[in-house]
């Protein structure tokens, strides 16, 4: 990646910017260890009902501290001012252990861009929810990020080990990766044909009968045959899961929609969730959804340039947008 490491000049950040939410924790992590600039964030997360840093938010802050032996002020639960000054990327390994139902995917986000850089091949291993309604699952970073990635010179294998789901977590997956001394860029503009639709419902320690219903009002609204319904799951979790996802396949990229079962919902309100976000997608001739435009993003603006067609740009799109020129010369 053509990124130079400036190094010297502090960037000051204020957590309740954009969306005001771990977001822009995360990126500047990433954007500090890859530029080589310390920051110093203040007022973390202040857009939550509970401001500060959270489990999660502390595994991230600390593991991308041991990713680059940085230097760290107000590393601790509830702190909502830090300051993060990196030392060089290196290679090997880094486990995480978030200790809750906290996202293993968002963790492994933040240290990504960083690992493409680092000297060596890296592994991280992360425990935790690597099914969690409050982030893309592990299903969408191995089916449309990652491959998207590759496209662009990463090297890149996430392996799941055992899946966690709120609220006890006890999942794990697992990130290899080799040096990338440049990303190419990516060019997203029209979906093509969709090549192939299909639906996937994953359970941990309940009844099938919960992903017959599901797939049966999912039916009702979407073009699928019963081949095109595919079953997971799995057994002796810490605690009960179920989840249902849409795949769209297309002549661009693949797509990745999920709805999360919960108690008090219907397996007709988790199917008809579903499709309603697949609908939206499906009615304009977009490649992108939602979640994708906010994290190629950052990856376009390393690789030197690149562009996508997406929907109405969420908030945490425009807080990408705001954030990142703090640290790379680049322009939306």
């Amino acid at each position: 990646m053509k990124t130079t490491r400036t190094g010297t000049k502090r960037v000051q950040i204020d957590g309740s910017m954009g969306e005001g939410g771990g977001q822009v924790l995360r990126s500047s992590l990433s954007l500090s260890m890859i530029t080589g600039r310390p920051i110093e964030i203040t007022r973390i997360r202040a857009g939550r009902k509970k401001s500060g840093l959270l489990r999660q938010h502390l595994a991230a802050v600390r593991a991308s501290a041991d990713l680059c032996g940085a230097e760290l002020d107000g590393d601790r639960p509830g702190s909502e001012a830090l300051t993060f000054r990196p030392g060089a990327i290196r290679a090997g390994d880094v486990h995480v252990a978030i200790g809750s139902a906290g996202s293993c995917n968002l963790v492994l986000q933040t240290l990504l861009p960083a690992m493409l850089q680092a000297p060596g091949p890296c592994e991280l291993l992360v425990e935790g929810g690597t099914h969690n309604p409050l982030s893309p699952p592990v299903d969408f970073l191995q089916r449309v990020y990652l491959p998207l990635l590759r496209r662009m010179g990463a090297q890149l294998e996430l392996e799941l080990l055992r899946p966690g789901f709120v609220p006890a977590g006890g999942g794990a997956l697992r990130l290899r990766s080799e040096p990338c001394r440049e990303l190419r860029p990516l060019e997203l503009k029209s979906r093509g044909a969709i090549r192939k639709r299909w639906a996937r419902c994953v359970l941990a320690d309940l009844d099938e009968s919960i992903a017959r219903r599901e797939f049966k009002e999912l039916q009702r609204h979407a073009d699928l045959k019963d081949e095109d319904m595919k079953l997971e799951i799995f057994q002796d979790c810490p605690c009960p899961g179920n989840v249902l996802q849409m795949v769209i396949e297309s002549d661009s990229n693949c797509e990745l929609f999920t709805a999360f079962g919960e108690l008090g919902v219907s397996s007709q309100q988790v199917a008809r969730r579903l499709w309603k976000e697949v609908r939206r997608y499906l009615a304009e001739d977009v490649p992108v959804g939602t979640y994708l435009a906010d994290q190629l993003m950052l990856p376009l603006a390393l690789a030197g340039g690149g562009r996508f067609r997406t929907l109405k740009l969420s908030r945490h799109s425009q807080t990408q947008m705001e954030l990142i020129p703090m640290f790379l010369p680049c322009h939306f």
